[in-house]
Formats: structure tokens, sequence, C-alpha cells
């Protein structure tokens, strides 16, 4: 999709969608999990999205932006010095100091504060190439995973055309296609299921009006991966009706039930990546995509020139330089996840009012209610105690919360023993 200014100021069909007054204070992974979290003595104001219907795979239809996918009710932020935030989704963070120390430490002052090229420095895309094995040429560097999304959406977005997302889904995702007019078509994660992942209950939601297909492994928030041989059987698929595959891989190469290479040597397959999650430094605020077909690179580094333009050149370097050390930082993740998901492990054994699903890849986790109440009450309450966890129904799915264990170096035992607290007088 080119764009145009007549493009850009077309009148569109609206509907009111309730954002948090002071989003600028709220951290990355809260606009994400709880995209309406604010003080309860705060006014809301609104925001103007375009309507658009939502087909999921059953046929079933939604002629409404749904809470899960757009925001939900007020989240009251506890008068407590201090929240034990186990529903982030991200790694343990890292300082300015640490980053720049990491083996030789960086050297900045020669940074020109000048636009940085459209696609990425030179050296930060070779780097993500590396991680890939990919030629730097198909990398693109964009601000973040979520501009990566806003571009490709914007891209395939036609009269008519429709995009094949899971249920539950990063909150955003489909209020971007649905804000360039796609349709949105879902593909349900079943818990009872084990948030199973497979080519055939993807495709089962793919239609003639199909343009995309997203996949996200390892999955936020379920935990759940698509497994190798998946991933093939649904590219192929996809490739021989001329619809592009894009797979979202921010956490990995975070797995623990076995490793999955990459998707990049897929084919008809576009791949996403980011600093915020695996990588575990959300503060850089970077993503990429690698993309083999030179035409669709070249279209989304123009739809770039009407959103960013480009990156900071001082960031980019930093990242390079934090990739130039990616063991390092990926080794500290990987540490910090495994030991406390060992511990949520055994909490969840102990819990009779909950069900969860293990998760085999990234920092999240998607527990749920057994008996179907709403998840958000007691998130309410645990969040006053202390501990801050997502309610499900900022995914659509108000039964569940989604649990982090990859952001706490310390304290995630104590974390547990609050939740487990509230859970007894739940």
């Amino acid at each position: 999709m080119r764009l145009g200014i007549s493009t850009l100021a077309m009148p569109m069909p609206v509907a009111k969608i309730t954002v948090p007054p002071n989003s600028a204070a709220i951290e990355p992974w809260e606009r994400k999990a709880i995209p309406a979290t604010m003080s309860a003595r705060q006014p809301a104001r609104t925001l103007s999205m375009p309507k658009q219907n939502t087909k999921r795979a059953n046929g079933e239809k939604t002629a409404k932006i749904s809470k899960g996918n757009v925001t939900s009710r007020p989240l009251a932020a506890p008068d407590r010095p201090r929240l034990e935030r186990i529903a982030s989704s991200t790694g343990p963070t890292w300082t300015f100091g640490e980053i720049a120390s990491l083996g030789q430490r960086a050297e900045l002052d020669d940074v020109r504060l000048s636009y940085a090229p459209p696609p990425g420095a030179k050296l930060l895309r070779e780097r993500i190439a590396q991680l890939h094995d990919v030629d730097p040429g198909e990398v693109l560097v964009m601000t973040g995973a979520s501009e990566c999304l806003l571009a490709l959406t914007a891209h395939f977005a036609e009269p008519g055309a429709s995009i094949v997302l899971s249920r539950p889904v990063y909150p955003a995702l489909p209020v971007m296609a649905r804000a360039w007019g796609l349709e949105v078509r879902e593909y349900l994660l079943d818990a009872r299921r084990g948030f199973a992942q497979t080519a055939d209950g993807v495709l089962a939601a793919v239609d003639s009006s199909t343009r995309v297909v997203f996949v996200n492994s390892p999955h936020n928030p379920t935990g759940s991966v698509m497994s190798a041989a998946e991933q093939r059987k649904l590219a192929e698929a996809l490739g021989a009706r001329g619809i592009p595959l894009v797979v979202d891989e921010v956490y990995h190469p975070l797995y623990f039930t076995g490793p999955v290479p990459t998707a990049t040597q897929l084919p008809n397959t576009i791949v996403l990546g980011d600093f915020a999650k695996a990588l575990s430094i959300p503060g850089l605020r970077l993503g990429w995509l690698v993309d083999r077909d030179v035409r669709r690179r070249e279209a989304l580094i123009d739809l770039r020139s009407y959103f960013t333009i480009s990156n900071s050149p001082l960031t980019e370097a930093l990242a390079a330089h934090a990739l130039g050390n990616a063991p390092t930082i990926l080794a500290r993740l990987e540490a910090t996840a495994s030991a406390n998901l060992a511990l949520l492990a055994e909490f969840m054994k102990r819990q009779k009012l909950l069900g969860w699903s293990p998760p085999a890849g990234g920092t999240t986790c998607f527990p749920w209610f057994a008996d179907g109440r709403d998840a958000r009450p007691f998130c309410e309450t645990l969040a006053k105690a202390g501990v801050l966890v997502a309610p499900g129904d900022c995914f659509d799915m108000p039964a569940h919360m989604r649990v982090g264990f990859g952001a706490m170096r310390t304290g995630y035992a104590e974390a547990l023993a609050i939740f487990g607290e509230a859970l007894a007088k739940a």
C-alpha cells in the first residue's frame, strides 16, 4: 500500500476507544498488556479508530472492536510504593552503563546525531543478519516491532482484504489492522490443547480474502511454540496460495522444550524481531524484520517515510554494541527465566483454582480460573496486595491472566507467596 496525502486524509467510520490520560508515564509492557491502566481518580479520554468486523475461523462475526483487542476497564493503581510486576513480558532489564561496558566499552562520542539510514545502520543490520543467518540486505530496522507491524498491516491493506491472527494476540495488532481497513480473522489457541499452534488450525481461518497470516512463536501471552515442521508446512501451504506468512520471533531463542530454528530459512516468510523481549532492552525502542522480497522491502521503507523516517543513530550504535555481546545478554535472560519458571511450576502444582499450560518458550504464560470466572476482580485484589498480573480481558479471554517470569532477577518467590495468599482468599 503506497500512501499519499489523499490516502492519509480519507474519512473513515470511527469507534470510541478508551485510553489512559497519562499513557506517556506507563511502561511499554503495561501499554501492551493493560492498555487502559490508569489511576481510578483520573478521567479517561477517547481516541477515534476505524470500525472493522472480526471473523473467526468458525464463521462467527463481531461488529465491534473488542476490549481484548484494544483496551479494557481501568485497573486501579494501588497505593503502594512498589509493585512486583510479574505481568511483565520482557526479560531482566539493563542499564546504559551495563550495556556500554559489555566486552570492549562502546565508543559513542563520534556518533553523528543526524538521521540514521532508513533501513538501519550498516553494522546493526550486519549483526542482526548474523542472528538469523541471512544477508544484511534482507534486514530492515524500525522503531520497535510495533512499527514493523504498523508498516506490514498498511502494506497488505486493500479493499475487501483480511488478515489472519491468533486469539489471544498482542492487543495492538488487530487495532493496527483495522486502522488500515483490514478485516480480522482469528484462529483460536485453545487452553485445553495446550494452546497448540498447528498449520491446520491456522489454515482453517484462511479464505480468498486473506492477504497475510501472522504467527507468534514463542507466543505472547501463552508461551506456546509452533514447531519447525508445522511452520514449514504452513509456509508452504500459504505460498501455494500466494499468501505471505509473518512469524513474530521476538522471544527467539528462548525455548524450554528444545530449540527451534529461526523461520528466516522458510520460503514465503517474513520474520520479526526486536530488542525488547529476548534481548531485554526495551528502552532502545528498536525492532527489525527480515524479508527476501526486494520490492516489498522498498515499499516498507517508503511507508516508513510517513511514520518515523529513521531511528536515532545513538540507539542504533548502542544496539549494535549490544548484539556484539548477545551471548552475555541472552545468558542472563535464560538464567532468570529458567529459575523463575521452576518456581512458578512448583507454585502452579499447588493451586486448585487455576489451570495452566507450562510455556514452551518466551517469558509469559496464560493461566486461567478453572471455574471460568472473570479474572479481573482477582487481578485488582492482587494489585492492591502489591503484585501485578495482566487481566485476561486485555486479550479478550477474561478467565485468564498473563503471568510473566522473565523480568525479576530477585523477589520472584516473594511475589508468588503474595499471589498464593490472594488465591487462598479468592
